[in-house]
């Protein structure tokens, strides 16, 4: 086996390389003869004997007809306890200026692509709520152990703000292990979530990935993949309970759809990439839970100019099993969070799980929250004083749920001087039920 080969092109972050025998695995990394022995992913062959290479840290000194050579492994990252509390970015490397742990020879890694073998065996086990503290979501999009939640809203609604107060509750709470993974968003986010979570010393059962909106498209699409190889290796392993943050999914898919570009690929006909389904659908499967533990995740999902009928939002949102919708016109209206309670829908709502009260008032709520939108048109022509004794009764108790549905962010207590407010779901219930009642 020939383990060199030749670099024919050089078309921004692609790289074609030649070679004479055997071709590289899809997924290894070869090493440029530069000085920096610069990485090369292979993303796709081709039969005519080259490979179609993503130059992962956009190096430049890559040239035409500079050798190649094959190393046999894709991109491993660091496993093990001695990950817990640091931060790194997609290729493992850290970046909290201590120690690096890849190249100890007493830390085992994992090659990112490689996937867990499937468990044959299914045990039904009973759903178990986590509360968040956060009454919205503990009462329209109960969290349970295992599944699926989505954040979705347009840009500067309070998406990142949500999840870091999920993550303050629900990690401050449990005794599980939290993953943050940032995928594409503000550099400045990423540093504000890591000196709160530093100052409420919530570091301690925590690791994080970085991979933000200075990185190129490679490290970007990478670092979601990167974050989840090391969930699996805690939940397989070690046998633990994770709680998964992702923010955000849709610069996942923003990231992919950039190297589809650079690789002039036929956009497909919503003009993201041709492999979106597939993209979406293999990050989102390694996000399940085993016979050994559990990977719970919460991911906020950008929406492209306040389009929920974006195609990347609609792929997305097919693979959740709750999705909290955050509105502009909510938060106009000063209401934090800023959920719009109509559109916020869960699977997980069932007398199965939640139980036949929860259940019951859920459908209360709903039906009044309907009917206090189809009043609304009526309210602004004819005035509220027009309407009949039980509609004004219904309307005002939608008021009184919406305002009861506002809460404190702890997160925010520095920024706003009004201190955080946390609620049981029995609380949120009891609240609940003393309006419609």
């Amino acid at each position: 086996m020939s383990a060199k080969g030749t670099i024919r092109s050089i078309r921004q972050l692609i790289v074609v390389v030649r070679f004479d025998e055997e071709q590289p695995q899809i997924g290894e990394i070869l090493l440029a003869a530069n000085p920096e022995r610069s990485w090369l992913l292979v993303e796709s062959l081709q039969n005519d004997g080259t490979a179609i290479c993503l130059n992962v840290r956009s190096e430049h000194s890559i040239q035409k007809g500079m050798e190649v050579e094959r190393t046999g492994k894709g991109i491993e990252i660091p496993t093990g306890p001695e990950t817990i509390g640091r931060i790194f970015d997609a290729l493992g490397n850290p970046l909290d200026e201590l120690p690096a742990l890849l190249g100890n020879p007493n830390i085992k890694t994992k090659n990112i692509f490689k996937l867990p073998a499937r468990n044959t065996v299914f045990s039904v086990t009973k759903p178990e709520i986590l509360e968040t503290g956060i009454k919205v979501i503990d009462f329209f999009a109960p969290f349970v152990k295992g599944r699926k939640i989505g954040i979705i809203g347009g840009a500067g609604v309070g998406k990142t703000v949500l999840t870091m107060e999920l993550i303050h509750n629900i990690a401050k709470s449990n005794a599980g292990l939290s993953f943050f993974t940032g995928i594409g968003e503000r550099i400045r986010e990423g540093h504000e979530l890591y000196e709160t979570l530093k100052e409420r010393d919530l570091l301690k059962n925590t690791v994080m990935f970085f991979g933000q909106m200075n990185e190129n498209p490679v490290q970007r699409a990478l670092v979601g993949v990167s974050s989840v190889s090391l969930a699996e290796y805690f939940r397989d392993e070690e046998g633990k309970d994770i709680l998964f943050f992702a923010d955000n999914m849709y610069r996942y898919v923003q990231a992919r759809n950039e190297l589809s570009t650079i690789l002039s690929q036929i956009p497909s006909e919503g003009g993201y990439e041709p492999t979106i389904f597939s993209d979406i659908k293999v990050l989102q499967d390694r996000l399940s839970s085993s016979d050994k533990g559990s990977i719970t995740a919460v991911q906020t999902i950008y929406v492209p100019a306040d389009d929920l009928s974006d195609p990347a939002v609609q792929m997305i949102q097919h693979e959740l099993d709750s999705t909290i919708v955050l509105s502009r016109e909510v938060a106009e209206l000063g209401i934090r969070p800023a959920v719009d309670l109509l559109r916020t829908s869960s699977s997980l709502l069932t007398p199965e799980i939640v139980g036949d009260r929860h259940y019951v008032l859920s459908v209360q709520v709903q039906a009044l929250l309907q009917k206090h939108e189809a009043l609304r048109g009526i309210i602004a022509i004819i005035g509220e004083n027009e309407l009949s004794p039980s509609d004004r009764s219904d309307y005002a108790k939608a008021r009184k749920l919406i305002t009861f549905f506002t809460q404190h962010m702890h997160v925010t207590e520095d920024l706003n001087g009004l201190k955080g407010e946390s609620f049981t779901r029995e609380m949120t219930l009891a609240g609940v039920e003393e309006i419609i009642v």
